[in-house]
């Protein structure tokens, strides 16, 4: 079974394939039953129907190909419900030679432009939140089924250099040239105080200003603003508050000049500053104002608040650290040992935050561009509830940060942002099943129905979460259970079905619905042989990651572990072929043999192992596993190494230290940072430019390739990795040392060319040695 195949027609990975019939047998997998769910993958040859879904008067799910029809009666049986249901009258012309699209056998995954959201019957997230519709027509957009511009609101911190904030005059101004001309745009800046510049007042620059140290409500905002609505006699709000638009808000044909105006006239704070003592920077009330501003300009419509930062917090809501530089930045040892005072309060201000935001669509972006940390820990619930992105850099100068921005704004072959908005994923499942919850950059719309599990993991309790942007590799992690009881047998063979629907504004502005409706098989448990055919490894090592990461946050890094452990202990004694008491007999099938290495490599990966990390820099890597794919996520937990030589074309080598030799080339993508590593005799070489010498040609395209190939890798990526390019035995090759399997050791008794490293860690074949004793024993 081809699992990648499977996922470009679907755009899912579930970690089984073939589920047990009953809960009693389905507990004894231990994987969770899961599905990697890209609700936006590219697919080849998708059908984009201009008509509004069939929906099933039962349990609203969508007509699919999996659905019993009746031509002649013009009836559709649900499979989810067998609800029995009559086609409208717009398809009395449908026989077994006249389908729809929708029923066509390779059609489990269409597109529905829509043009009446409100009869779709779906979860709106404006009717969660009690708001204006936002997903049938903007205001303004005069279309049904149309959003207008989306809209962009800069949030510049001040506090830096005047070099790094032309760097990011710069940047912005470039971008602008990326933005559809529809696009709202609005500028706030900061430094002890907050700026809100009103970009439709033309005669000369003017901003609104707030306090910085002390946190400011929307209503406050929305008043000085000038942007709350008139009441009627029961204090009721009539209006709207939309004249920000054309103050605060403008579309970026009719602002721009202001807009650039503004940028160029911005300079960095004059606050002064004490000997001894951190710049005044009230980030968190700057953030606040952005909301506020946004929640009266532009409520529950598709927008983004884009944060642009130079260092921590040290005033007002979100604040990190005190101004005092005898006071340093929480680090992970503070955290663990509850010597952080403010970061528990920063934390619900952010989750506070993250609500405003997520009631309204926006998303909230974080350019952190520091040699310190700027508190992206406590702001990660707000970007990722959101699906924001979080960059971090040194300087706004550095490449990592320009490429990341630009990449932000590339578009489709049509011309159209590649960015979403307004998205809400909803499941719906045949009565066997439930939803547990799901992991990734989402929030929940509470939608209660017969879906929904009593058992929660990662976001749970409802059947639907709202997805404020994504992007084709947007990806979410959906957890299940199995409810049937083993009183009540499923014949061998027999399909159960799920359907993902996706409602959101695509770049053009259209509301579009993209529906898949999957279907995989019931097995008997004791077809042990057929359940373990349906095992995707990897996509079980990405849910697994996800929900340890999950776990962190309420749980301490040893226990979860222990979990993984025991875990993983439990898989090889369940599907291990071995005979008892006997380590040295035991075999895993392919399609298990991987999974070991996995875990080995999660339990060193940086998304558990915090040491040598900031606070910060965790929750960044923490945060982008949960929006990547399989393939993305399994790149972050195992790493790939290639290997460049004079023997052939580059060959895909063991994470390993007995890899590197002194005539190689190796490129490693950890997902994060990409390194070029130059053997010791190879470095040498290129230190005597031999390169340069026509007769070494052969040796020049040996230079070039893998660093062309490292370009690649940076152009796929956003936020844009780190390249490093170091040679053996130099300060800069700790990147890759620092991931390899330390077969190699001070400790060990073997000599060679390779590298030794110097560790305690075990290496992985001790690791698997030490699973099969333990898989072995008798229970």
């Amino acid at each position: 079974m081809d699992f990648n195949e499977i996922e470009q027609t679907e755009g899912l990975r579930l970690a089984w394939n073939a589920w047990p019939s009953s809960r009693l047998e389905a507990t004894r997998l231990v994987v969770p039953f899961g599905v990697m769910c890209t609700p936006l993958h590219p697919l080849e040859g998708l059908h984009l129907l201009p008509y509004d879904p069939l929906l099933c008067k039962g349990c609203r799910a969508v007509l699919n190909p999996y659905c019993r029809v009746d031509y002649q009666a013009k009836i559709w049986v649900c499979p989810f419900c067998y609800q029995r249901n009559h086609f409208p009258a717009s398809y009395h012309e449908i026989s077994d030679r006249n389908m729809p699209a929708e029923l066509f056998s390779q059609c489990s995954t269409v597109e529905y432009a829509v043009t009446q959201p409100s009869t779709t019957g779906l979860t709106s997230p404006s009717s969660i939140y009690n708001q204006s519709p936002g997903l049938g027509g903007a205001p303004g957009s005069g279309v049904p089924g149309q959003a207008g511009g989306p809209g962009f609101l800069f949030v510049l911190d001040t506090c830096m250099g005047a070099e790094d904030l032309q760097a990011l005059k710069s940047a912005i101004s470039q971008i602008l040239g990326l933005m559809p001309e529809t696009a709202l745009v609005g500028l706030v800046s900061y430094g002890s105080m907050v700026h809100v510049h009103e970009l439709g007042y033309p005669d000369c620059p003017k901003a609104y200003v707030f306090r910085g140290d002390k946190e400011i409500s929307s209503q406050q905002v929305q008043e000085q603003l000038g942007l709350t609505g008139k009441t009627n006699q029961k204090g009721v709000a009539v209006g709207t508050g939309r004249g920000g638009r054309g103050r605060f808000m403008l579309p970026l044909s009719e602002c721009e000049f202001t807009l650039t105006t503004a940028l160029e006239e911005l300079q960095p704070s004059s606050d002064p500053v004490q000997a001894g003592h951190r710049t005044r920077r009230a980030t968190g009330a700057a953030l606040a104002v952005a909301v506020g501003l946004m929640e009266g300009t532009m409520p529950n419509e598709g927008a983004r608040i884009m944060s642009f930062v130079s260092g921590p917090a040290t005033v007002g809501p979100g604040q990190i650290v005190e101004t005092d530089l005898a006071k340093s930045i929480r680090t992970h040892q503070d955290l663990v040992n509850d010597r952080a005072p403010l970061f528990k309060k920063a934390c619900k201000f952010y989750s506070q935050l993250s609500q405003r935001l997520v009631a309204n669509c926006h998303v909230l972006d974080i350019f952190a561009c520091s040699l310190d940390q700027v508190g992206t820990a406590e702001a990660k619930v707000a970007v990722e509830s959101t699906g924001g992105l979080m960059v971090l850099a040194e300087t706004f100068d550095s490449d990592q940060f320009r490429k990341s921005l630009q990449k932000l704004f590339s578009r489709d072959e049509d011309g159209n942002l590649k960015m979403c908005f307004n998205g809400s994923l909803e499941v719906i499942t045949t009565r066997e099943i439930k939803v547990c919850g799901a992991i990734g950059p989402c929030a929940t719309l509470n939608k209660k129905s017969v879906s929904v599990s009593d058992t929660e993991l990662g976001i749970g309790g409802t059947s639907a979460w709202k997805l404020c942007s994504l992007t084709n590799k947007t990806a979410v992690a959906v957890y299940f259970e199995v409810v049937n009881q083993h009183s009540n047998p499923i014949p061998n063979g027999t399909f159960f079905f799920i359907q993902f629907v996706t409602q959101y504004q695509h770049g053009s502005g259209q509301v579009r619905l993209r529906v898949t409706t999957t279907a995989r098989r019931w097995v008997d448990s004791a077809q042990i042989q057929e359940l373990a055919a349906g095992f995707d490894q990897e996509a079980a090592a990405a849910l697994m990651a996800r929900l340890a990461v999950y776990k962190t946050e309420n749980e301490e890094v040893f226990d979860i572990l222990r979990w993984l452990d025991r875990m993983l202990i439990r898989v090889a004694a369940k599907f291990g072929d071995y005979q008892k008491e006997d380590a040295s007999s035991f075999r895993f099938s392919s399609n298990f043999s991987l999974y070991p290495q996995f875990m080995f490599h999660l339990r060193r990966s940086q998304f558990l192992q915090v040491f040598n990390n900031t606070p910060d820099e965790t929750a960044f890597f923490r945060l982008m596993l949960n929006q990547e794919g399989v393939v993305g996520s399994l790149i972050m937990i195992q790493p790939t190494l290639f290997s460049y030589s004079f023997d052939g074309p580059p060959v895909p080598v063991l994470l390993d230290v007995s890899s590197i030799t002194p005539d190689r080339i190796l490129l490693f993508d950890s997902y994060f940072y990409i390194v070029v590593h130059y053997g010791s005799t190879i470095a040498q070489w290129r230190k005597l430019r031999y390169q340069d010498d026509p007769s070494h040609e052969n040796f020049k395209k040996l230079l070039e390739a893998p660093v062309g190939d490292a370009e690649a890798l940076l152009e796929e990526r956003i936020p844009l990795p780190k390249l490093i390019v170091c040679d053996q035995h130099g300060s800069q090759a700790r990147f890759l040392l620092a991931k390899l399997n330390p077969s190699v050791t001070h400790n060990s008794n073997q000599y060679g060319s390779g590298e030794v490293i110097f560790t305690d860690d075990v290496s992985l074949q001790v690791f698997v040695d030490h699973l099969q004793r333990l898989a072995v024993q008798g229970s």
